[in-house]
């Protein structure tokens, strides 16, 4: 006797749309191929805009027989479907000879002018480090001439990341002229060389009065200066939400802003928010010319890294300039190398005086007494920190007497902790 009855039909035929767009989002490029083979209709979601609206780039310098395939297969894929691109990342990863830099420079130029007048919405391309000897200077210049062709043609961009580009103030003046004014986003930490003092240079502040619309800008604090805050404040206040400020210590650093230029920013961009990584500038009297009390300032991350000067102590700057941002400070980040002294009394001191302060991450030399302080007063709402992360360093080559401890502390605190916080702390030894 014939069975009369169909055939079972798999589940995915009858898979929405949206569904297919989802699982093929999550495919690579050589699956995704695959995958449109199928049938019809997976071979029209292939074409679906929305899963070639973001891609990533990576060039290896020392390439692989899998990642020469993987470059070539992103390369085809981004030009494609370049009519529905609008976020494009491109790596540089450890180039080490001319010869890779060369080949990337002519990759890319021959990518940009496939995109032409793209409907890019945002570019990152992150630590070029065009002052370095691997780039032969007629390379570099020929990239930087098909990147600012490609920014000037590119009207929608609202967001370019050039972080690490290490570019002259001449170099980097002429691609930032060729950004539309309505840019809202731009990065541009370790853009010009190490030691260019922007601050002091009238083609920057030129350049920074073409913005109009500059709603998050990330910098070096070389780049500061009272006339950058006033051309902020003339032109971007009414957008101007967040400066992302970066302080190296092989920056220059030693220039005076007034308090007033800061003062009338804020006023001006009521939004305003402002963060600050220092590296290795811990000094206080480096870091009194800069923390002023009338910057709004949301988060501080000081790192010392391993460095450690014997001139320099903590304690100053935990009493005297941090309690400024009493009333604003969310975030701090201490990265300390303080062997030669504890701080217990002031950082605990500090935190309970930051009434908004909800991250704390510190690496330091801490007594192991400080989480139990610190973890009773957060019991006792006296302060309201929702993540902690410690790093409690020692010069002690065995640490189970301190673990054990801490072991006994987050015991006692379990609930809390489960509860409320995120919570990491650990100890390590320094030598």
């Amino acid at each position: 006797m014939e069975d009369d009855s169909k055939p079972e039909q798999s589940s995915w035929t009858h898979l929405p749309d949206v569904c297919l767009r989802h699982v093929f989002h999550w495919l690579d490029d050589r699956d995704r191929s695959q995958a449109a083979l199928v049938c019809k209709k997976w071979n029209w979601v292939m074409y679906s805009g929305s899963l070639w609206r973001s891609r990533t780039i990576s060039f290896y310098g020392r390439p692989s027989r899998a990642h020469t395939l993987e470059l070539k297969s992103a390369l085809w894929h981004t030009k494609k479907f370049s009519k529905y691109l609008k976020h494009l990342e491109i790596k540089l990863l450890n180039p080490y000879n001319t010869n890779i830099t060369k080949r990337f420079q002519g990759t890319i130029k021959d990518l940009l002018s496939h995109l032409g007048n793209s409907r890019l919405v945002s570019l990152s391309i992150e630590h070029l480090r065009l002052n370095c000897l691997i780039w032969n200077n007629a390379v570099k210049a020929q990239f930087i001439n098909n990147l600012a062709t490609f920014l000037k043609r590119s009207k929608q961009l609202d967001y370019l990341n050039l972080k690490g580009a290490r570019v002259t103030l001449e170099e980097g003046c002429k691609l930032l002229n060729s950004l539309s004014c309505s840019i809202s986003k731009l990065n541009i930490e370790d853009f010009f060389s190490i030691h260019s003092a922007a601050y002091s240079s009238t083609l920057f502040h030129q350049t920074m009065s073409k913005f109009h619309s500059i709603a998050i800008l990330t910098f070096n604090y070389s780049c500061i200066s009272n006339e950058l805050l006033d051309t902020l404040r003339e032109h971007s206040a009414h957008s101007l939400c967040t400066l992302n400020i970066k302080c190296h210590i092989h920056d220059p650093h030693g220039h005076e802003v007034c308090g007033t230029s800061w003062t009338n920013l804020a006023k001006r961009a009521p939004k305003l928010i402002v963060n600050y990584v220092f590296q290795r500038v811990m000094k206080h009297n480096d870091l009194a010319r800069i923390l002023l009390a009338e910057i709004p300032v949301r988060s501080i991350s000081l790192r010392s890294c391993y460095y450690s000067d014997p001139e320099w102590i903590m304690r100053p700057t935990l009493t005297n300039l941090l309690p400024a941002y009493r009333h604003v400070l969310q975030e701090l980040t201490l990265e300390l190398n303080n062997y030669r002294e504890l701080m217990d009394d002031e950082l605990i001191q500090l935190i309970l005086s930051c009434k908004r302060l909800l991250f704390l991450k510190v690496w330091a030399f801490l007594s192991v007494t400080f989480m139990e302080r610190l973890l009773q007063n957060r019991a006792e709402r006296k302060c309201i920190l929702t993540t902690i992360k410690v790093r409690i360093y020692t010069t002690r080559q065995e640490t189970s007497e301190e673990d054990q401890l801490l072991d006994n502390i987050y015991k006692k605190f379990k609930c809390l902790i489960d509860s409320e916080l995120n919570y990491f702390v650990t100890t390590n030894t320094m030598v």
